[in-house]
């Protein structure tokens, strides 16, 4: 789904965020899914934070699939996970400053050449 440099941008992009969902000792329940693409649907990228699991990357495939989102990163116990949400782009485009037109200015007179001699 996501290629390496897509990935790459996308946890430059999560760094400053804080986990928004906490998955506890019960492991991947459907409360954590129900919570997760929630908040996918609402940031697109978010990030999980399991505690102490047994295996995280296990816990991390089956989170994205189970959210059908992508699997950013995985970093200590905390997941990067993203799912494009195309009504937040839609928004985004639309709320985004229209491109500025370049403004032709008239030539300025030609410098005069002071020879030495």
């Amino acid at each position: 789904m996501l290629d390496s440099h897509e990935r790459k941008r996308l946890r430059g992009k999560a760094h400053h965020l804080e986990p928004i969902v906490q998955v506890g000792h019960a492991g991947i329940t459907d409360g954590v899914v129900a919570q997760t693409a929630k908040a996918l649907a609402d940031h697109e990228l978010i990030k999980v934070r399991f505690h102490e699991p047994e295996d995280k990357r296990a816990m991390a495939d089956q989170l994205a699939e189970r959210t059908k989102s992508g699997l950013c990163g995985l970093v200590g116990h905390t997941v990067i996970l993203y799912r494009p949400n195309p009504e937040l782009a839609a928004a985004a485009a639309a709320k985004a400053l229209p491109l500025r037109k370049s403004v032709q200015r008239p030539l300025g007179r030609a410098r005069k050449r002071i020879s030495k001699s």
